[in-house]
């Protein structure tokens, strides 16, 4: 019985992932680094800091830290400035949201840096409805190594601990992905996966072994998930 609800952030959240393909690619331009579709949507899973050193090594372009930092800061201050008149958080999200966190534990597990995944939660009138958040780190392994998901069922299982509450397995756990990776690492940590077609195709998420595929999660409600995986 699914007890707990992990969501990937960008892409299934908030649908940005070709807004951040927009901006890497105009601060990389100005690095003379160019930055394809296919190099992006390749590099699914991956955090900031990975993305730009796998940018800067396809360019055979020495990268120092100071450089990355500096790319990366102003990867997310144009990211902020493309959202700022319309936050692409779909309507149906939020409200598939709310209503699960009146039945389930919610977390967030993503490689977005955590001040950026707070903005959007507050722009968007979330922040107090997820248990735990996982963001990007030092020592934590990217998608689709499953390190990340781990750490989300152990901060969940820390917590009820706490609340003198018995733990959770990992398959009482649903992981929301929109990309192969985070399939990948959710199928590696034990749990259960929907994939959401906001990024990549269907087959490209089946592939990856997701038990269920869906356009988008606007008409999902908590009832849907409790049939469907318990």
């Amino acid at each position: 019985m699914i007890q707990a609800i992990f969501f990937d952030f960008n892409g299934v959240i908030i649908d940005d992932e070709r807004i951040h393909l927009k901006a890497y690619r105009e601060i990389l331009l100005a690095e003379d680094i160019a930055l394809t579709d296919e190099d992006y949507f390749a590099s699914l899973g991956m955090d900031d800091a990975a993305f730009v050193r796998a940018a800067y090594a396809r360019a055979a372009r020495p990268l120092t830290d100071e450089v990355m930092h500096a790319v990366i800061k102003r990867e997310h201050e144009l990211h902020r400035e493309f959202i700022t008149n319309e936050l692409p958080v779909p309507s149906g999200v939020v409200t598939f949201i709310k209503a699960a966190a009146r039945r389930y534990e919610l977390g967030i597990v993503s490689m977005a840096e955590r001040g950026e995944i707070d903005h959007v939660l507050g722009l968007a009138g979330l922040a107090k409805l997820f248990d735990v958040i996982v963001s990007a780190g030092p020592g934590l392994k990217h998608k689709p190594a499953p390190d990340c998901y781990q750490s989300a069922l152990e901060l969940l299982n820390e917590r009820r601990r706490v609340a003198r509450e018995l733990p959770l397995l990992a398959d009482e756990c649903l992981v929301i992905e929109d990309a192969p990776p985070g399939i990948s690492a959710a199928r590696a940590a034990g749990m259960r996966t929907i994939g959401v077609t906001n990024t990549v195709s269907d087959n490209q998420l089946r592939d990856a072994r997701a038990e269920v595929v869906t356009p988008n999660l606007s008409d999902w409600t908590p009832d849907a998930v409790h049939h469907l995986f318990d």
